[in-house]
């Protein structure tokens, strides 16, 4: 059997060899993510966790990994959380989600100076839509820490990735205050 390369950057032997199955495979684990993740947002936690498996099961995706951990974090199961991000890494380095996320963990398990070289993993990531994200982290840690510039550097970096973003700009505004 010849290995093929998905757009999801991961091979999985269990799929049919059959290209038709393999693009309805991956179309019903993206569905399954996706409503996974909605059920997260909704506060299902346990729901969102058995539509990760689901998808998972069905084709292995950093996005499937990814929000599998942030489901399992919810749980206060910090280290599985960034097991299943490794997991995510594994399969496609360029997903900046997963490098965020395990620094968010790592921020709330031992502190900064852990997650402060994810947040710079997660800004350089090629693929990422929410690259504001580190940003912010890193800004609030360098806030926290009185290099106010430094911050004010990131937040502004974060507010080029997503404009009028409401909280980068509430960053923005407290680093001006304190510097008053």
């Amino acid at each position: 059997m010849a290995l093929e390369i998905s757009e999801f950057n991961c091979y999985d032997e269990r799929q049919p060899t059959n290209k038709s199955s393999r693009v309805q495979n991956i179309d019903t684990a993206q569905k399954l993510w996706k409503e996974g993740a909605k059920l997260l947002l909704s506060g299902d936690v346990y729901e969102a966790i058995r539509r990760f498996d689901e998808s998972l099961e069905i084709k292995p995706t950093a996005e499937g990994y990814t929000y599998r951990g942030w489901a399992i974090s919810r749980l206060g199961r910090v280290d599985e959380a960034i097991d299943e991000c490794k997991k995510a890494i594994q399969l496609d380095p360029n997903f900046g989600n997963s490098y965020n996320d395990i620094g968010v963990y790592l921020l709330r398990k031992v502190g900064a100076e852990k997650a402060i070289p994810w947040f710079e993993r997660a800004k350089r990531a090629r693929r990422y839509g929410a690259r504001h994200y580190p940003c912010l982290n890193l800004g609030r840690i360098y806030l926290a820490r009185g290099e106010k510039m430094r911050a004010l550097d990131e937040f502004l970096e974060g507010l080029a990735y997503r404009p009028g973003n409401c909280e980068l700009l509430a960053a923005i505004e407290s680093v001006k205050y304190s510097v008053n």
